[in-house]
């Protein structure tokens, strides 16, 4: 038997060099959280004998004493709390028998199972009795739980997609093209569902094609058409002044420099409010700049005759809390502004995700894709705009402006993330990993 020890960042890392290094036949038998990540304990030709004898573990039966000491002191210091938490825990667990004179020590021939009061009386003493210790105790048995879970995602992954491809060929291939594709597992599973089952590969995929078309949203009303305020927000590099600079350049171009204004909220970023300032004068167009703490709605009470006003906003990391204070200055009932998430779509999937999170508390309007002419992908944040039902509002693939700003075809951009598509199969480790996230995503919706 062959024992080995792997260490990696995350369980699906771990469990990748388990199978590079030792095969897919390979058992865990043993993990751990570690400082910086996971530690697997995986063996080759394991095999569990039945008759092996029991070995007493002094240690672990001395630690099982110690915490239901420490339980049997906590609950005797709720019992002589008052009288309102009592009722209120007979009240919870109604119907359960909590006879707590029947509580036997833990020996070594019977393992120790805490009762279910035993148990609310630990969590209740963690929060007020012994924090540090029963803080740590907590942490421990959750990264514990964490681990296991992630372990047995990713094995069900793989067994799910092994399955798949014995039993359903020609499903998985469909499968394998829309990661080619870059389409997240959630979004894949269902336009595959609403597909039927055929032999005509070629008809199945155009029709896969023709519903994702239709699940991308575009609004009816160009925005700029539109009129009011407008923002653009979104962390820093997604192209949000550039962006901005060539939708007011459209508008002045078919509607003149009269009833446009620009307004700066970044005075963050070096350069931010000059670069304002040179399109202001090129375009001739006023420029507000609105700093920290200011009144938006102040600055924009003299511009309210304008008929379109864009607003420039600073990209702040997700942790400042200057972010906060401008998101909420965005969702001001006084502003009533139309804030497009700037996506540039050269970002990773994990990126955009947090981007999201990040603004959609001050209300989205829609979002705007750029650098479409930079991307190796698509499927990622066409992702994102139909699983959060963002339309789509402006396409840009170029420095040109307004040549490079264009207004989205749903079809014509579903035809451009197949041109773009991967060139290579993905492997079999990719597919086991997007079925994990399925069921990592399922537990997270039942959670």
């Amino acid at each position: 038997m062959q024992v080995k020890r792997f260490f990696a960042a995350d369980m699906r890392q771990a469990m990748k060099l388990v199978r590079d290094e030792l095969g897919a036949e390979a058992a865990i038998i043993g993990n751990r959280r570690i400082a910086g990540g996971v530690e697997l304990t995986a063996a080759l030709d394991y095999k569990l004998s039945a008759l092996a004898p029991r070995v007493p573990n002094i240690e672990l039966e001395d630690e099982l004493r110690k915490t239901q000491s420490r339980i049997v002191t906590a609950q005797a210091e709720l019992t002589s709390r008052s009288e309102l938490d009592t009722v209120a825990n007979r009240q919870l667990f109604t119907g359960l028998a909590m006879d707590d004179s029947k509580q036997i020590e833990p020996t070594l021939e019977e393992p120790f199972r805490p009762s279910v009061h035993a148990a609310v009386a630990a969590e209740r003493a963690e929060r007020n009795a012994e924090p540090s210790v029963s803080h740590h105790v907590y942490e421990s048995m959750r990264s514990e739980l964490n681990g296991l879970r992630e372990l047995l995602e990713v094995q069900l992954g793989s067994l799910a997609w092994n399955q798949l491809q014995g039993s359903r060929p020609q499903q998985a291939n469909l499968w394998r093209r829309l990661q080619r594709v870059g389409l997240s597992g959630p979004l894949s599973r269902d336009l595959l569902a609403m597909v039927p089952d055929s032999n005509d590969q070629a008809h199945t995929w155009r029709m896969l094609l023709a519903h994702l078309a239709r699940m991308i949203a575009t609004p009816d009303v160009e925005p700029l058409e539109e009129g009011g305020v407008i923002a653009m927000v979104g962390p820093a590099g997604m192209g949000k002044t550039t962006t901005l600079a060539k939708l007011a350049a459209r508008y002045v171009l078919k509607y003149g420099a009269q009833n446009i204004a620009l307004v700066s909220m970044d005075s963050f970023r070096i350069g931010a409010q000059e670069q304002l300032k040179t399109l202001g004068r090129i375009l001739n167009v006023p420029v507000t700049h609105v700093d920290p703490g200011q009144s938006l709605a102040q600055a924009l009470e003299p511009l309210l005759r304008k008929r379109v006003v864009l607003i420039d906003t600073a990209g702040l990391q997700a942790s400042d809390p200057a972010l906060r204070l401008q998101l909420e200055t965005l969702a001001g009932r006084g502003i009533k502004a139309r804030n497009y998430l700037v996506l540039a779509t050269t970002s990773q999937k994990q990126v955009l995700s947090a981007a999201y999170h990040s603004y959609k508390r001050c209300g989205l309007a829609g979002c705007i894709l750029t650098k479409l002419d930079e991307t190796a992908s698509l499927g990622e944040v066409l992702s994102l705009a139909v699983t959060h039902e963002l339309p789509v509002a402006y396409l840009t693939d170029g420095p040109r402006i307004p040549d490079d700003l264009h207004l989205p075809r749903r079809h014509q951009l579903v035809s451009r993330a197949v041109s773009v598509q991967m060139q290579e199969e993905p492997s079999e480790e990719a597919m086991a990993d997007m079925f994990a996230d399925l069921y990592h995503s399922t537990g997270k919706r039942a959670g």
